[in-house]
C-alpha cells in the first residue's frame, strides 16, 4: 500500500514537472510570438489614441476603458476561438478573410486622407454612409465602435502571426499562447495609451505644483510650506510639465497621422502577403526586391531603411485600393444597401 502511495505521488510530482515545462513553453512562445507581431502592435497603439481627440478629460480614461475592454472580447471571445477553429477545420479561409479586413483598413485609412484634401466632398460621403447605416449612437459611441471595428482588424493579424508562430500541435497550448499574447498586448498598447491621453493633464498638475515631492509620497499637507527636494525640484518639474502641456497637442495629432499611416500600409501589406498566396506574387517580389536594393545602398541603417521602404510600398498600395474602394462604397454599396432596407421595410409593412 504504502509503495503504490509513493508511486502515485511520484506520478503526481512528474506531471507537475511537466505542466510546470509546459507553461514555461507558453511563456516562452507567447513572448515569441508576441515580437513577430510588434509591427503590427506598434500600429495598433499609433491608431488608438485620434479615437480619443476631441473629448473632454473626464471622458477619455472611460474611452479607452471602453475600447481596451472592447479589444479584448475581440481577442478572446472572438477571435481566439475563429483562429483555432479556422486553423482545424478551414486554414484555406484565414487568408482571404484577412484581406478582406486588410481592404477595410485601407478605406478607413484613404477615407481619413480624402477627408483632409477634401473635406467637402468627405462630409458628403460619411452622411451618405452614415444615412444608409441610420446609427442613432452618440458621438463617443460611434467613436468606440470605430475604433473597437479597427482593433478587431489589427488584432485579426496579431492572432494570425501568433498562430503562424507557435510551433505546437497541442490545441490547448494554442489556445493559451494566444490568450497569454492577446491580454498583453492589450494591456501594453491600451495602458501607453491610456499614459498618452493623460500627459497632458500630468502636466498641469506638474506646472502648478510648488511641491512635486510632498506629493508625490503623500506628505503634501494642507498650507504646509515646501521642502528642501520639493524646491531643489519643482523648477524641473515645472518646465517639464509645461513642456508635457504644449507638446501633448502636437504628440496627438502626429500620432492620429501616424495611425491613418499605419491603417494604410497595414493593409496594404495584408493584400500584398494574400495575394503572393494565391499566386501572385509579383507585387511582393518587387517591393521586397526594391526594399532589399534601397537597404544595401544605406548599409549603416539597412534595416530600417528596408523596413522603411517596404511600409511605403505597401502604404501606396493601400491608399490607391481605398481611394478606388471610396466610390464603390458611396455610389454602388450604399443604394444597394438602401434598395435592400426600403424592400425588407415594404415588406413588413406588407406583412403586418
Amino acid at each position: 500500500m504504502s509503495i503504490g502511495l509513493i508511486a502515485l505521488l511520484d506520478d503526481i510530482a512528474g506531471l507537475a514537472k511537466v505542466a510546470a515545462a509546459s507553461l514555461d513553453d507558453v511563456g516562452l512562445q507567447a513572448a515569441k510570438a508576441g515580437a513577430k507581431a510588434a509591427g503590427v502592435v506598434i500600429d495598433d497603439a499609433a491608431v488608438t489614441p485620434r479615437y480619443v481627440v476631441g473629448f473632454s478629460a473626464a471622458r477619455e480614461l472611460p474611452i479607452v476603458g471602453r475600447i481596451a475592454l472592447g479589444s479584448l472580447k475581440n481577442k478572446l471571445i472572438y477571435l481566439l476561438p475563429a483562429a483555432l477553429l479556422l486553423s482545424l477545420f478551414a486554414p484555406w479561409a484565414i487568408t482571404p478573410l484577412l484581406m478582406v479586413g486588410g481592404a477595410y483598413l485601407c478605406y478607413e485609412g484613404s477615407e481619413k486622407v480624402f477627408e483632409a484634401l477634401f473635406p467637402h466632398k468627405a462630409h458628403e460621403h460619411e452622411a451618405a454612409v452614415g444615412e444608409a447605416t441610420q446609427s442613432a449612437q452618440s458621438l463617443e459611441d460611434e467613436k468606440v465602435g470605430g475604433a473597437i471595428k479597427t482593433d478587431f482588424i489589427l488584432s485579426a493579424e496579431i492572432m494570425a502571426i501568433t498562430l503562424a508562430n507557435i510551433p505546437m500541435e497541442a490545441t490547448w497550448m494554442q489556445a493559451l499562447v494566444l490568450a497569454v499574447v492577446g491580454i498583453g498586448i492589450t494591456a501594453l498598447v491600451y495602458g501607453a495609451v491610456a499614459l498618452i491621453v493623460k500627459a497632458d493633464d500630468a502636466g498641469v498638475a506638474m506646472a502648478a505644483s510648488n511641491r512635486p515631492v510632498s506629493r508625490m509620497f503623500g506628505r503634501a499637507a494642507p498650507g504646509a510650506p515646501p521642502s528642501g527636494a520639493d524646491r531643489v525640484l519643482a523648477p524641473l518639474t515645472k518646465v517639464l510639465g509645461r513642456g508635457l502641456v504644449k507638446g501633448m497637442p502636437v504628440l496627438l495629432k502626429l500620432l492620429a497621422i501616424v495611425g491613418t499611416a499605419a491603417m494604410i500600409w497595414v493593409g496594404g501589406g495584408i493584400i500584398i502577403h494574400g495575394l503572393e498566396g494565391y499566386g501572385f506574387a509579383g507585387l511582393g517580389h518587387a517591393v521586397h526586391d526594391v526594399a532589399v536594393a534601397a537597404g544595401h545602398a544605406v548599409p549603416a541603417l539597412g534595416g530600417f531603411v528596408e523596413w522603411l521602404v517596404s511600409a511605403a510600398a505597401s502604404g501606396l498600395f493601400g491608399l490607391v485600393l481605398g481611394a478606388l474602394l471610396i466610390p464603390l462604397i458611396h455610389f454602388i454599396a450604399v443604394p444597394l444597401i438602401k434598395a435592400l432596407r426600403g424592400t425588407s421595410r415594404k415588406a413588413e409593412k406588407h406583412t403586418a
